[in-house]
C-alpha cells in the first residue's frame, strides 16, 4: 500500500501531543497564580473609601483598641462596622471642625449611614465565624495583619480556600493566649515560650477540634 504521509508526520504527531500538555500544565499554571494575584485577591490594595480613616493614627497613635470600634468581635459571626455615634463620642469634642471629617458629620446629622468599601470579604458561600476564632484564641494579626501600622487600611493576607485551610490543618502555628488576641505586638517570647510550645499547649487547653474535622468541607460550607 503507498504510504500516503511523509515520515516526519510521526515526529510532527509527536511534538504536538507533548506540546498540546505543555500548554495545558503551563494555562493550568498561570490561571493559579493569577488567581493568587493581588488583581484578584487585593492583597495589598488600600480600596477609595468615603473618609481616608487611619487604623495608625487611631491604634498605635491614641492607643485606641479593636473592641471600641468592632464591639462584635468577640461573640458575634461577624465584626461590626462601628456607626457614626462612635466616631462622634471623641469628634464631637476634637476635630470637630476639620475638612475631612464633613462626611462623618453630615452622616450623624442625617441619620443617613456612610457606605464604606468592604475590605475583608468573603464569599456568601463560606460559613466564618469571627467570635470562634477570637475564642480559640486566633489573634487578630494572624487574619487582618500589622492594623496599628497602616494609614489605610486593606487586606494583609489572601483569605483564599488554600490559605484558611493550611491554618486549620495546623491551628497551633497561629494560637496564642486570649488576652492576647487584640495585642498587636504580642510574641510568644515575651512569656517565654516558642510558637511551637505555646501552640500545642493551647490546642489541647481550647479544646481546639482536629485538623480532620477542621478541614472537613462542611466545617465551612455548611
Amino acid at each position: 500500500m503507498a504510504q500516503h504521509f511523509h515520515r516526519s508526520m510521526n515526529t510532527i504527531a509527536k511534538v504536538s501531543i507533548f506540546g498540546a500538555v505543555f500548554i495545558i500544565g503551563f494555562s493550568a499554571w498561570l490561571l493559579l497564580e493569577i488567581n493568587r494575584s493581588s488583581n484578584v485577591t487585593n492583597v495589598g490594595i488600600a480600596l477609595p473609601q468615603p473618609v481616608q480613616f487611619s487604623h495608625q493614627h487611631h491604634v498605635a497613635g491614641l492607643g485606641i483598641e479593636c473592641r471600641y470600634c468592632h464591639t462584635s468581635v468577640e461573640h458575634s459571626s461577624f465584626a461590626n462596622v462601628p456607626p457614626i455615634s462612635t466616631c462622634m463620642n471623641c469628634h464631637q469634642q476634637i476635630w470637630f471642625g476639620a475638612p475631612m471629617l464633613e462626611p462623618v458629620r453630615a452622616s450623624w446629622k442625617s441619620g443617613q449611614a456612610l457606605e464604606w468599601n468592604r475590605v475583608h470579604n468573603l464569599g456568601d458561600y463560606v460559613y466564618f465565624n469571627h467570635g470562634v476564632h477570637v475564642q480559640k484564641g486566633i489573634g487578630c494579626v494572624s487574619c487582618h495583619g500589622r492594623v496599628d501600622q497602616m494609614q489605610l487600611i486593606y487586606k494583609d493576607q489572601p483569605h483564599t480556600m488554600e490559605w484558611c485551610l493550611n491554618c486549620h490543618r495546623n491551628p497551633a502555628q497561629h494560637i496564642r493566649p486570649r488576652d492576647q488576641v487584640f495585642n498587636m505586638t504580642w510574641k510568644p517570647e515575651d512569656i517565654g515560650e516558642t510558637q511551637a510550645s505555646l501552640g500545642a499547649r493551647l490546642v489541647k487547653e481550647y479544646n481546639i477540634e482536629p485538623a480532620r474535622k477542621l478541614t472537613s468541607c462542611s466545617t465551612c460550607h455548611h
